[in-house]
Protein backbone atom coordinates (compact mmCIF):
# COMPACT_ATOMS: atom_id res chain seq x y z
CA UNK A 1 0.00 0.00 0.00
CA UNK A 2 2.89 2.35 0.78
CA UNK A 3 4.75 1.51 -2.42
CA UNK A 4 1.56 2.07 -4.43
CA UNK A 5 1.17 5.53 -2.88
CA UNK A 6 -2.14 4.60 -1.25
CA UNK A 7 -1.03 4.78 2.41
CA UNK A 8 0.29 8.08 3.72
CA UNK A 9 2.21 8.53 7.00
CA UNK A 10 -0.55 10.67 8.50
CA UNK A 11 -3.02 7.82 7.95
CA UNK A 12 -1.15 5.50 10.34
CA UNK A 13 -1.83 5.95 14.05
CA UNK A 14 -0.62 4.16 17.17
CA UNK A 15 -3.21 2.11 19.00
CA UNK A 16 -4.45 3.55 22.27
CA UNK A 17 -3.40 1.35 25.21
CA UNK A 18 -6.01 -1.17 26.30
CA UNK A 19 -5.90 -2.27 29.91
CA UNK A 20 -6.33 -5.90 30.81
CA UNK A 21 -9.68 -5.44 32.62
CA UNK A 22 -11.17 -4.40 29.28
CA UNK A 23 -10.80 -8.02 28.16
CA UNK A 24 -13.26 -9.03 30.85
CA UNK A 25 -16.06 -7.34 28.91
CA UNK A 26 -15.84 -10.35 26.58
CA UNK A 27 -13.61 -13.02 28.13
CA UNK A 28 -13.86 -14.77 31.49
CA UNK A 29 -11.39 -13.86 34.22
CA UNK A 30 -10.25 -17.46 34.57
CA UNK A 31 -9.46 -17.64 30.85
CA UNK A 32 -7.52 -14.36 30.78
CA UNK A 33 -5.52 -15.42 33.84
CA UNK A 34 -4.71 -18.77 32.18
CA UNK A 35 -3.50 -17.02 29.01
CA UNK A 36 -1.37 -14.64 31.03
CA UNK A 37 0.15 -17.51 33.03
CA UNK A 38 0.88 -19.55 29.90
CA UNK A 39 2.54 -16.48 28.34
CA UNK A 40 5.27 -16.51 30.98
CA UNK A 41 5.70 -20.27 31.08
CA UNK A 42 3.80 -20.87 34.30
CA UNK A 43 2.18 -24.31 34.60
CA UNK A 44 -1.47 -24.26 33.59
CA UNK A 45 -3.14 -27.61 34.18
CA UNK A 46 -6.30 -26.72 32.28
CA UNK A 47 -4.59 -25.06 29.29
CA UNK A 48 -5.60 -27.67 26.73
CA UNK A 49 -9.26 -27.56 27.77
CA UNK A 50 -9.11 -23.80 27.18
CA UNK A 51 -7.82 -24.29 23.64
CA UNK A 52 -4.23 -23.41 24.57
CA UNK A 53 -1.33 -25.56 23.44
CA UNK A 54 -3.27 -27.02 20.51
CA UNK A 55 -2.14 -27.15 16.91
CA UNK A 56 -4.24 -24.07 16.15
CA UNK A 57 -3.29 -22.11 19.26
CA UNK A 58 0.22 -23.01 20.43
CA UNK A 59 1.58 -21.45 23.60
CA UNK A 60 4.40 -18.93 23.05
CA UNK A 61 6.10 -16.31 25.22
CA UNK A 62 4.27 -13.01 25.37
CA UNK A 63 1.12 -14.21 23.63
CA UNK A 64 -1.08 -12.41 26.16
CA UNK A 65 0.57 -9.09 25.33
CA UNK A 66 0.35 -9.72 21.58
CA UNK A 67 -3.35 -10.56 21.87
CA UNK A 68 -3.97 -7.48 23.98
CA UNK A 69 -2.19 -5.28 21.42
CA UNK A 70 -4.31 -6.65 18.56
CA UNK A 71 -7.45 -5.94 20.60
CA UNK A 72 -6.19 -2.43 21.37
CA UNK A 73 -5.74 -1.70 17.66
CA UNK A 74 -9.26 -2.79 16.70
CA UNK A 75 -10.82 -0.98 19.66
CA UNK A 76 -8.86 2.15 18.67
CA UNK A 77 -10.17 1.87 15.11
CA UNK A 78 -13.76 1.68 16.35
CA UNK A 79 -13.21 4.52 18.83
CA UNK A 80 -11.84 6.78 16.09
CA UNK A 81 -14.85 6.14 13.88
CA UNK A 82 -17.49 6.14 16.64
CA UNK A 83 -16.21 9.44 18.04
CA UNK A 84 -16.17 11.09 14.61
CA UNK A 85 -12.37 11.49 14.38
CA UNK A 86 -12.42 9.64 11.07
CA UNK A 87 -14.91 8.02 8.75
CA UNK A 88 -13.20 4.69 8.10
CA UNK A 89 -10.42 2.77 9.83
CA UNK A 90 -8.58 -0.54 9.44
CA UNK A 91 -6.62 -2.97 11.59
CA UNK A 92 -5.31 -5.69 9.31
CA UNK A 93 -3.87 -7.72 12.20
CA UNK A 94 -7.37 -8.03 13.69
CA UNK A 95 -10.40 -10.12 12.85
CA UNK A 96 -9.80 -12.96 15.33
CA UNK A 97 -13.41 -14.03 15.07
CA UNK A 98 -13.20 -17.60 16.47
CA UNK A 99 -12.11 -16.76 20.03
CA UNK A 100 -14.84 -17.61 22.53
CA UNK A 101 -15.57 -16.25 26.00
CA UNK A 102 -13.44 -18.87 27.74
CA UNK A 103 -11.57 -20.64 24.95
CA UNK A 104 -9.03 -20.03 22.21
CA UNK A 105 -10.00 -21.42 18.83
CA UNK A 106 -8.92 -21.41 15.20
CA UNK A 107 -5.74 -19.28 15.54
CA UNK A 108 -7.68 -16.79 17.66
CA UNK A 109 -6.72 -15.99 21.26
CA UNK A 110 -8.75 -12.89 22.19
CA UNK A 111 -11.73 -11.73 20.16
CA UNK A 112 -10.70 -8.22 19.13
CA UNK A 113 -13.74 -7.62 16.91
CA UNK A 114 -16.14 -8.57 19.70
CA UNK A 115 -14.36 -6.23 22.12
CA UNK A 116 -14.57 -3.38 19.62
CA UNK A 117 -18.22 -4.04 18.78
CA UNK A 118 -19.06 -4.15 22.49
CA UNK A 119 -17.33 -0.78 22.93
CA UNK A 120 -19.35 0.77 20.10
CA UNK A 121 -22.66 -0.68 21.29
CA UNK A 122 -22.29 -0.07 25.03
CA UNK A 123 -20.15 3.07 25.34
CA UNK A 124 -21.37 4.86 22.22
CA UNK A 125 -24.89 3.38 22.08
CA UNK A 126 -24.51 2.45 18.40
CA UNK A 127 -26.27 -0.22 16.41
CA UNK A 128 -23.46 -2.30 14.93
CA UNK A 129 -23.63 -4.60 11.92
CA UNK A 130 -20.80 -7.12 11.72
CA UNK A 131 -20.23 -8.46 8.18
CA UNK A 132 -17.88 -11.43 7.81
CA UNK A 133 -16.71 -12.66 4.38
CA UNK A 134 -13.96 -14.92 5.72
CA UNK A 135 -14.22 -18.49 4.40
CA UNK A 136 -14.83 -19.70 7.97
CA UNK A 137 -17.96 -18.94 9.96
CA UNK A 138 -17.59 -16.03 12.39
CA UNK A 139 -18.72 -18.20 15.28
CA UNK A 140 -17.06 -16.43 18.19
CA UNK A 141 -18.57 -13.05 17.34
CA UNK A 142 -21.96 -14.60 16.67
CA UNK A 143 -22.20 -16.47 19.98
CA UNK A 144 -20.97 -13.50 22.01
CA UNK A 145 -23.80 -11.34 20.62
CA UNK A 146 -26.42 -14.02 19.98
CA UNK A 147 -28.98 -12.31 22.25
CA UNK A 148 -27.86 -8.70 21.81
CA UNK A 149 -30.54 -6.35 20.42
CA UNK A 150 -28.13 -3.80 18.92
CA UNK A 151 -25.66 -6.08 17.13
CA UNK A 152 -26.36 -7.92 13.88
CA UNK A 153 -23.87 -10.53 12.64
CA UNK A 154 -23.88 -11.48 8.96
CA UNK A 155 -21.53 -14.26 7.86
CA UNK A 156 -20.95 -15.64 4.36
CA UNK A 157 -18.76 -18.72 4.67
CA UNK A 158 -18.11 -22.23 3.42
CA UNK A 159 -20.69 -24.58 4.87
CA UNK A 160 -19.83 -26.04 8.26
CA UNK A 161 -20.62 -29.46 6.82
CA UNK A 162 -17.20 -29.32 5.18
CA UNK A 163 -15.12 -26.75 7.07
CA UNK A 164 -14.11 -25.59 10.54
CA UNK A 165 -15.72 -24.54 12.85
CA UNK A 166 -18.74 -26.60 11.75
CA UNK A 167 -21.30 -23.92 12.63
CA UNK A 168 -23.14 -21.18 10.77
CA UNK A 169 -26.20 -22.94 9.39
CA UNK A 170 -29.25 -20.96 8.33
CA UNK A 171 -31.19 -21.90 11.47
CA UNK A 172 -28.79 -19.97 13.71
CA UNK A 173 -30.80 -16.74 13.74
CA UNK A 174 -30.29 -15.34 17.24
CA UNK A 175 -32.21 -15.71 20.47
CA UNK A 176 -34.40 -13.55 22.70
CA UNK A 177 -33.93 -9.86 21.92
CA UNK A 178 -31.36 -10.85 19.32
CA UNK A 179 -33.74 -13.05 17.33
CA UNK A 180 -33.32 -12.36 13.64
CA UNK A 181 -29.98 -10.62 14.12
CA UNK A 182 -27.74 -13.59 13.32
CA UNK A 183 -27.64 -14.11 9.57
CA UNK A 184 -25.70 -17.08 8.19
CA UNK A 185 -25.20 -17.97 4.56
CA UNK A 186 -23.31 -21.29 4.25
CA UNK A 187 -21.80 -21.61 0.77
CA UNK A 188 -21.15 -24.80 -1.14
CA UNK A 189 -17.51 -25.81 -1.66
CA UNK A 190 -16.13 -24.62 -5.01
CA UNK A 191 -18.46 -21.61 -5.06
CA UNK A 192 -17.18 -19.26 -7.78
CA UNK A 193 -17.34 -15.50 -8.31
CA UNK A 194 -20.75 -15.16 -9.95
CA UNK A 195 -22.55 -17.32 -7.42
CA UNK A 196 -20.81 -15.64 -4.48
CA UNK A 197 -21.73 -12.15 -5.67
CA UNK A 198 -25.31 -13.22 -6.42
CA UNK A 199 -25.62 -14.56 -2.89
CA UNK A 200 -24.00 -11.45 -1.42
CA UNK A 201 -26.48 -9.18 -3.18
CA UNK A 202 -29.47 -11.22 -2.05
CA UNK A 203 -28.39 -11.46 1.60
CA UNK A 204 -26.19 -8.61 2.80
CA UNK A 205 -28.04 -5.48 1.57
CA UNK A 206 -31.45 -6.72 2.71
CA UNK A 207 -30.13 -7.68 6.15
CA UNK A 208 -28.39 -4.36 6.68
CA UNK A 209 -31.30 -2.34 5.33
CA UNK A 210 -33.64 -4.11 7.74
CA UNK A 211 -31.32 -3.46 10.69
CA UNK A 212 -30.25 0.13 9.83
CA UNK A 213 -26.84 0.12 11.56
CA UNK A 214 -24.96 3.16 12.82
CA UNK A 215 -21.63 1.45 12.15
CA UNK A 216 -20.45 -1.49 10.05
CA UNK A 217 -17.52 -3.71 11.06
CA UNK A 218 -16.18 -5.84 8.20
CA UNK A 219 -14.05 -8.94 8.78
CA UNK A 220 -12.34 -9.14 5.39
CA UNK A 221 -10.73 -12.58 5.44
CA UNK A 222 -8.96 -13.45 2.18
CA UNK A 223 -9.24 -17.23 2.57
CA UNK A 224 -12.25 -17.62 0.28
CA UNK A 225 -9.77 -17.32 -2.60
CA UNK A 226 -9.30 -20.27 -4.93
CA UNK A 227 -5.62 -20.63 -3.97
CA UNK A 228 -6.17 -20.72 -0.22
CA UNK A 229 -5.01 -24.07 1.21
CA UNK A 230 -7.34 -24.12 4.25
CA UNK A 231 -10.74 -23.77 2.57
CA UNK A 232 -12.53 -24.99 -0.55
CA UNK A 233 -14.14 -21.89 -2.06
CA UNK A 234 -13.07 -20.74 -5.53
CA UNK A 235 -13.21 -16.94 -5.59
CA UNK A 236 -10.87 -14.65 -7.48
CA UNK A 237 -9.53 -11.32 -6.30
CA UNK A 238 -12.09 -9.59 -8.52
CA UNK A 239 -15.09 -10.87 -6.52
CA UNK A 240 -13.32 -10.46 -3.19
CA UNK A 241 -12.63 -6.82 -4.04
CA UNK A 242 -16.22 -6.34 -5.18
CA UNK A 243 -17.52 -7.60 -1.82
CA UNK A 244 -15.27 -5.07 -0.07
CA UNK A 245 -16.46 -2.29 -2.38
CA UNK A 246 -20.10 -3.14 -1.78
CA UNK A 247 -19.69 -3.08 1.99
CA UNK A 248 -18.16 0.37 1.75
CA UNK A 249 -21.05 1.43 -0.51
CA UNK A 250 -23.58 0.09 2.00
CA UNK A 251 -21.81 1.94 4.81
CA UNK A 252 -22.04 5.13 2.77
CA UNK A 253 -25.76 4.67 2.14
CA UNK A 254 -26.85 3.34 5.53
CA UNK A 255 -24.64 4.85 8.21
CA UNK A 256 -22.97 7.96 6.84
CA UNK A 257 -19.90 6.00 5.77
CA UNK A 258 -18.89 4.72 9.20
CA UNK A 259 -16.87 1.56 8.56
CA UNK A 260 -14.15 -0.37 10.40
CA UNK A 261 -12.33 -3.28 8.74
CA UNK A 262 -10.11 -6.06 10.03
CA UNK A 263 -8.03 -8.63 8.19
CA UNK A 264 -8.93 -12.09 9.43
CA UNK A 265 -7.93 -15.28 7.63
CA UNK A 266 -5.78 -15.76 4.54
CA UNK A 267 -3.25 -18.57 4.14
CA UNK A 268 -1.88 -18.00 0.65
CA UNK A 269 0.46 -15.29 1.92
CA UNK A 270 2.36 -14.18 -1.18
CA UNK A 271 0.00 -14.36 -4.16
CA UNK A 272 -3.30 -13.56 -2.48
CA UNK A 273 -3.26 -11.79 0.87
CA UNK A 274 -1.17 -8.68 -0.01
CA UNK A 275 -3.31 -8.01 -3.07
CA UNK A 276 -6.63 -8.72 -1.32
CA UNK A 277 -5.94 -6.33 1.54
CA UNK A 278 -4.32 -3.87 -0.85
CA UNK A 279 -7.64 -3.84 -2.72
CA UNK A 280 -9.46 -3.44 0.61
CA UNK A 281 -7.44 -0.39 1.58
CA UNK A 282 -7.83 1.05 -1.91
CA UNK A 283 -11.62 0.70 -1.54
CA UNK A 284 -11.50 2.53 1.79
CA UNK A 285 -9.60 5.49 0.35
CA UNK A 286 -11.49 5.57 -2.96
CA UNK A 287 -8.55 4.48 -5.12
CA UNK A 288 -7.41 1.44 -7.08
CA UNK A 289 -4.28 -0.66 -6.99
CA UNK A 290 -1.94 0.27 -9.86
CA UNK A 291 -1.47 -2.08 -12.79
CA UNK A 292 1.25 -3.28 -12.85
CA UNK A 293 1.95 -3.41 -9.13
CA UNK A 294 4.95 -1.38 -7.94
CA UNK A 295 8.22 -3.00 -9.01
CA UNK A 296 9.82 -1.49 -5.90
CA UNK A 297 7.56 -3.71 -3.77
CA UNK A 298 8.53 -6.81 -5.71
CA UNK A 299 12.22 -5.99 -5.54
CA UNK A 300 12.13 -5.33 -1.80
CA UNK A 301 11.13 -8.95 -1.22
CA UNK A 302 13.13 -10.57 -4.00
CA UNK A 303 15.09 -13.54 -2.68
CA UNK A 304 13.48 -13.29 0.76
CA UNK A 305 10.38 -15.32 -0.10
CA UNK A 306 9.96 -18.85 -1.48
CA UNK A 307 8.24 -17.49 -4.59
CA UNK A 308 8.10 -14.30 -6.62
CA UNK A 309 5.42 -11.78 -5.81
CA UNK A 310 2.71 -11.15 -8.42
CA UNK A 311 3.00 -8.39 -11.00
CA UNK A 312 -0.67 -7.60 -11.57
CA UNK A 313 -3.41 -6.57 -9.12
CA UNK A 314 -5.86 -9.27 -10.27
CA UNK A 315 -5.63 -12.99 -10.95
CA UNK A 316 -5.01 -14.37 -14.39
CA UNK A 317 -7.90 -16.83 -14.39
CA UNK A 318 -7.37 -18.00 -17.98
CA UNK A 319 -5.49 -21.09 -16.83
CA UNK A 320 -7.83 -21.95 -13.95
CA UNK A 321 -9.45 -25.36 -14.62
CA UNK A 322 -13.20 -25.18 -15.11
CA UNK A 323 -15.37 -26.54 -12.30
CA UNK A 324 -17.72 -29.00 -14.04
CA UNK A 325 -20.51 -28.79 -11.43
CA UNK A 326 -20.48 -24.97 -11.32
CA UNK A 327 -24.15 -24.53 -12.24
CA UNK A 328 -25.34 -27.12 -9.72
CA UNK A 329 -23.31 -25.40 -7.01
CA UNK A 330 -24.91 -22.06 -7.89
CA UNK A 331 -28.38 -23.66 -7.78
CA UNK A 332 -27.70 -25.11 -4.33
CA UNK A 333 -26.53 -21.71 -3.12
CA UNK A 334 -29.75 -20.13 -4.44
CA UNK A 335 -31.81 -22.72 -2.59
CA UNK A 336 -29.91 -21.96 0.61
CA UNK A 337 -30.60 -18.23 0.21
CA UNK A 338 -34.31 -19.00 -0.16
CA UNK A 339 -34.22 -21.12 2.99
CA UNK A 340 -32.41 -18.32 4.84
CA UNK A 341 -34.16 -15.13 3.72
CA UNK A 342 -37.85 -16.04 3.82
CA UNK A 343 -38.07 -16.77 7.59
CA UNK A 344 -35.71 -13.90 8.42
CA UNK A 345 -37.83 -11.41 6.51
CA UNK A 346 -40.83 -12.46 8.59
CA UNK A 347 -38.86 -11.93 11.79
CA UNK A 348 -37.57 -8.56 10.60
CA UNK A 349 -41.06 -7.38 9.70
CA UNK A 350 -42.24 -8.29 13.20
CA UNK A 351 -39.30 -7.00 15.25
CA UNK A 352 -37.34 -4.37 13.29
CA UNK A 353 -39.75 -2.37 11.15
CA UNK A 354 -41.54 -0.47 13.96
CA UNK A 355 -38.28 0.71 15.55
CA UNK A 356 -36.12 1.46 12.54
CA UNK A 357 -33.91 4.47 12.96
CA UNK A 358 -31.99 6.44 10.39
CA UNK A 359 -28.37 7.22 11.17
Amino acid sequence: MREAGLLQPEQEVEADPLDEPALLRIHSRAYVEAVRAASVGAPTSDAYSLGLGTGDNPIFPGMHEVGLDICAATVTAVERVASGDCLRAANFSGGLHHALRDRASGFCLYNDVALAIDRAAERHDLRVAYVDVDAHHGDGVQWLFYEHPRVMTVSLHESGRYLFPGTGDTNEVGRGRGRGLSVNMPLEPLTEDNSFLEVFERVVPSALEAFRPDLIVLQAGADAHRHDPLAHLALSLASIRESYRRVRELADSLCNGRLVVTGGGGYDPYRTVPRAWGHLWACLVGESLPDPLPESWRQAWLGRLPEALPRRPYDDTSDWPAIPQSEQIADRNRATVDRLIEPLERIWSETLTPTRQSC
